[in-house]
């Protein structure tokens, strides 16, 4: 049975206290694991944190809750015995630089084997990223074979639609000054302005600048790995990619006025082809649910779009978003590129997306993109013809013609959605 007792005193870890730290250090971007240190973010642990948050992202709740309620022992250590990566991904280059990777933990899959002698101090360290195997099925994969636009080869693709991927979770991890600097603020700023807007939630971000790590409670992204993964970063091997931000509605349930599932589905079978090829692909889906300002602010702009005078028109598109939430966009795609790094990527053969935002946010951040690979017109559906003519006039890559734009709503600075 679970220990129902609140503890006696709450510790309160908005300031140091008088003992000297023995907490490990982290020295972000370092040249080596040993060097870098293990983030360690368990409240189990008050001694040993030396980040900001807990682990689980946005489900950090959800413990709380199985802690009150007593299903969960507060003291719970997990058993990470064969909970090794399924596959093998880094080190790679890229994670020495740490101006490269500013919101994940590039050695999170790693931390049973580079910080086993901390682990063996007593040191509660817990994994951030987690690498496994599975299959994957799609009707729209099902089509592609039907269609002859893919063929079985029972190894990547079965003839039952099945296709083998290594996957890995991520939780994340922020560095603040690295994030401070990707968005061109300073680290007090953007610290200030977390810990207002999160209504005081985390006081460690003003009071604790030796605390430089953050887990913010936040939703993570899930990477997809088509054909082997040590080809994602031989430079020899073509590589397809497509960045996808998660949309639940259509995504999942199917819904027809955006192309995210279309679009998401197109990018598989292009990273099917590819590593049947001899190269690989990747899909990386992150929560970032209504271009990240959430359902119920997305399904309010689709009410307001609906219904305006003269109904869903191209024209004022963005400007309904920007009426309901003060904002166009705030997916903020300078931090996307950060997992394309985290997999060692250099070049993108093929990049299966229209988005001038992740396209140019990507190639800032020193990696190349060859080829962009617009969604095939007959997978548009038809409710979604307005975004899709939008988003083009917008800016938008097509190898087609551009939308008028002299009476277009163009949005300004950020923000496109797909």
């Amino acid at each position: 049975m679970a220990d129902k007792k609140p503890p006696r005193h709450i510790v309160l870890t908005s300031h140091p206290g008088g003992r000297p730290s023995k907490a490990p250090a982290v020295v972000w971007g370092a040249a080596s694991a040993t060097e870098r240190g293990p983030v360690v973010a368990t409240v189990s642990d008050p001694e040993h944190r030396n980040a900001i948050g807990t682990h689980a992202g946005s489900y950090a709740l959800y413990r709380a809750l199985a802690i009150a309620a007593g299903s969960l022992d507060r003291a719970h250590r997990p058993d990470l015995t064969n909970t090794a990566p399924a596959e093998s991904i880094g080190p790679f280059t890229q994670w020495n630089d740490g101006g490269r990777i500013v919101s994940l933990d590039p050695y999170g899959h790693m931390v049973s084997q580079v910080f086993a002698d901390h682990l063996g101090r007593g040191i509660d360290i817990r994994p951030t990223i987690a690498v496994t195997k599975a299959h994957i099925n799609m009707p729209e994969l099902r089509a592609a074979i039907s269609a002859g636009r893919l063929r079985p080869d029972g190894k990547i693709l079965r003839e039952n639609g099945d296709v083998a991927v290594t996957k890995a979770a991520i939780e994340p991890v922020w560095y603040l000054p690295g994030v401070a600097k990707r968005f061109g603020v300073s680290d007090s700023e953007l610290r200030r302005t977390l810990f207002e807007q999160t209504g005081g939630m985390f006081p460690e971000l003003v009071t604790r600048p030796d605390l430089q790590v953050f887990l913010p409670p936040i939703g993570g992204q899930t990477v997809y790995i088509f054909g082997p993964a040590d080809r994602i970063g031989d430079g020899s091997k073509v590589l397809a990619c497509r960045v996808h931000d998660e949309c639940n509605g259509s995504d999942v349930f199917g819904s027809d006025i955006c192309t995210c599932r279309p679009y998401l589905a197109h990018g598989i079978e292009v990273c099917v082809a590819t590593a049947q090829e001899g190269g690989a692909g990747v899909i990386v889906y992150s929560r970032k649910e209504g271009r990240a300002l959430g359902e119920v602010t997305k399904f309010l702009v689709y009410n307001a779009r609906k219904r305006q005078e003269g109904g869903d028109r191209a024209d004022s598109y963005f400007a309904r978003t920007e009426c309901v939430a003060g904002v166009q966009d705030m997916r903020f795609q300078e931090l996307m590129p950060d997992v394309l790094h985290w997999l060692g990527i250099k070049r993108i053969d093929r990049f299966v997306s229209m988005s001038n935002m992740k396209s140019d946010s990507i190639r800032a951040q020193g990696i190349e993109v060859v080829e962009q690979v617009p969604i095939p017109d007959e997978l548009i559906p038809p409710d979604a013809r307005v975004e899709m003519d939008a988003k083009k006039a917008a800016g938008y890559f097509t190898a087609g013609p551009v939308p008028g734009t002299a009476e277009l709503a163009l949005p300004k600075g950020r923000g496109l959605h797909e």
